[in-house]
């Protein structure tokens, strides 16, 4: 009986789960690092240049086109892309900022 005692088998299991635990600890922080912390640092320098645009800016839309922003709305941007012609896009279609009024002066 003292032999079946002695030759029991141990849970080993204890250090497997510290280190699986620790596994998926650093997966989630190289994940937090390369992928997560990015996408917000890129979503809250959009959200300050979609801020800040202003009446005079040179600016690109997410369809291609190419304009200077004539009006502002809370959600829209009036685009003067040509002489007399001017259009209404979201202020979320605008990707890009080329030139504006502090660039100029």
């Amino acid at each position: 009986m003292l032999n079946l005692i002695l030759m029991a088998p141990t849970d080993g299991g204890g250090g497997n789960l510290v280190s699986t635990l620790i596994m998926f600890g650093a997966i989630f922080l190289i994940f937090y690092f390369m992928i997560i912390r990015p996408q917000q640092k890129r979503a809250k320098q959009r959200e300050k240049m979609l801020s800040s645009i202003e009446k005079g800016d040179k600016v690109i839309t997410s369809g291609g086109l190419h304009g200077i922003i004539a009006g502002l709305d809370e959600k829209t941007v009036l685009l003067a892309i040509s002489d007399n012609v001017k259009v209404k896009v979201e202020r979320s279609a605008v990707t890009t900022v080329l030139s504006s009024k502090e660039d100029k002066s």
